[in-house]
């Protein structure tokens, strides 16, 4: 019969060698989990990127704003390029769409009113990009300039959200290549 001796006979060193094994392994496990993680990161950072990318291809389509334009309009009513109203957290993005009809033919017919082509979406500011992207061209008569205005009748503890959430649109709307315009101070941001 074959009998097998320890390969150690020290027992401290055996002890040791247990120690040094596991505290080893347990830092392979965390390498690998933090790579996973940081590669997983680094993906979604490029896929961001990517994203933005393309969002900025698809609104370049639009003509750049020509400040005469656009100026001297400080009410919502008389406004006719997309305008965001910023609440405390979501974004309404109000548009209104060209008028389809865009010939002398019919005009004195059937009426066209200006609210039927007007289009409301509440959207998060995550999906602002996207949104602002899927805007038709023609919707767009100022140029590549969009109005903001803060949400009427905010109670007092919600101003600071709304705030909050103004900075995050104007840097982003910025980032997309927007101009941005505040109607009620009538001054670009």
């Amino acid at each position: 019969m074959l009998k097998l001796r320890p390969f150690f006979t020290d027992d401290r060193f055996s002890a040791s060698l247990v120690v040094l094994l596991s505290i080893s392994l347990a830092s392979a496990s965390l390498a690998v989990l933090t790579g996973c993680h940081a590669s997983h990161a680094h993906l979604n950072a490029q896929q961001a990127r990517a994203q933005l990318e393309t969002e900025r291809e698809q609104i370049e389509q639009i003509p750049a704003p020509t400040k005469g334009g656009f100026m001297a309009i400080h009410s919502y009513d008389s406004w006719r390029n997309p305008v965001l109203t910023i609440q405390p957290n979501m974004l309404e993005l109000h548009v209104l769409l060209a008028d389809a009809n865009t010939t002398t033919l019919g005009v004195g017919g059937m009426p066209r009113p200006v609210n039927a082509r007007r289009r409301d979406l509440t959207i998060s500011t995550s999906s602002l990009g996207e949104a602002m992207s899927s805007i038709p061209s023609s919707a767009w008569p100022y140029g590549r300039v969009v109005a903001i205005e803060e949400a009427r009748k905010t109670p007092a503890s919600a101003e600071p959200a709304v705030r909050r959430n103004m900075e995050v649109t104007i840097t982003r709307l910025n980032d997309l290549g927007f101009v941005v315009y505040d109607l009620d101070s009538g001054k670009i941001q």
